[in-house]
């Protein structure tokens, strides 16, 4: 895929991503919102985490989006008895047939594939989440002292169950970190619900047509990292990742008061790296403050950490978004 210019680039990947949504709503209704962060954490080679009650279609949109763009799909169901080898792989012993030599030989586990769905990941010690979120942050799996690359594009989309806490281990807030998207996926409307109810109960399956494929998304993540972001948005951008810290000079009295911990500097990055994205599929080709404002309840909800207060209080970390948002100038 070769492009004359930016512009052009961003024109076809705009009707590229109508496209893929298309073929998605094929076999899920809805969940546009959820469909569009998914496209932004692909583009901009992040990871998302998401959560939603059971029976939401997570796992079949994540499939559907594989089948979409061509990519070599795995899925993983999260257990209490997982080990940290069921995702990695593992080196095994084996003899040759023919100098009776013996040698280990690696393994790949399932996580060596471009979209890895972990089916609700906070049913799995920390041990076994952390192998995973080492995969996701380095790009490749350590066994017997030698590095295996994942295979590009690669990138983690996992799921949580937000009512179920008996049996679970809750992912610690330094592992959230590494997801660049917090997506809450919804109940779906009365007339969306009527439409599942209809196709689920329907002999009738529809065929996903693939619409890009792996070497075209690295392609356009290469392209989306040379998106142009002006001074002003980057500046914004720092300014509402600072703005949730309460030992921040200057903070806001809001903030001290309801604000345990702020996020870190991986979600200003992530800001502009998904700005970049967002801006390219709606057909642009630079990034703008809007771009940072629409992303901003994704990617700092996991990352601010309320305080006793604003729990006492009953306010979350999306109300303070909200007043910073409100709050913030550029």
């Amino acid at each position: 895929m070769a492009y004359r210019n930016e512009a052009e680039a961003a024109k076809m990947l705009n009707e590229a991503r109508d496209k893929i949504k298309r073929e998605i709503a094929k076999t899920v209704v809805g969940q546009d919102n959820v469909v569009e962060l998914m496209l932004i954490a692909l583009l901009s080679r992040g990871h998302a985490l998401l959560v939603g009650v059971p029976g939401l279609a997570k796992t079949t949109l994540v499939k559907t989006l594989a089948s979409c763009l061509k990519l070599n799909f795995n899925r993983i169901q999260f257990t209490p008895d997982l080990m940290p080898s069921d995702i990695t792989g593992t080196d095994i012993l084996e003899t040759n047939p023919t100098s009776r030599e013996r040698f280990f030989k690696f393994v790949k586990g399932p996580v060596f594939c471009n979209l890895l769905l972990a089916d609700e990941i906070n049913r799995t010690p920390p041990k076994t989440q952390a192998a995973l979120l080492q995969a996701m942050q380095e790009g490749f799996v350590t066994a017997g002292g030698a590095h295996h690359e994942l295979p590009p594009p690669f990138m983690v989309f996992a799921t949580q169950n937000p009512i179920e806490q008996e049996g679970t281990y809750p992912l610690p807030e330094a592992q959230l970190d590494r997801f660049m998207f917090f997506i809450g996926v919804d109940y779906p409307k009365a007339a969306e619900e009527e439409e599942i109810v209809l196709r689920q109960t329907s002999p009738v399956k529809p065929l996903v047509e693939p619409v890009l494929g792996p070497e075209e998304i690295l392609e356009l993540q290469r392209l989306v990292e040379v998106v142009p972001v002006p001074p002003h948005v980057i500046s914004y951008a720092v300014k509402l990742a600072r703005a949730t810290r309460p030992g921040e000079p200057g903070a806001d009295e809001y903030v001290r008061s309801m604000v345990r911990w702020g996020a870190g500097p991986r979600a200003s990055q992530f800001l502009v790296a998904a700005a970049k994205a967002r801006a390219i599929l709606s057909g642009r080709t630079a990034a703008e403050v809007e771009d940072i404002k629409a992303l901003a309840n994704a990617i700092l909800r996991h990352r601010i950490i309320p305080s006793f207060h604003a729990e006492a209080e009953g306010v979350t970390s999306l109300d303070i978004i909200s007043f910073l948002l409100g709050k913030i100038e550029y």
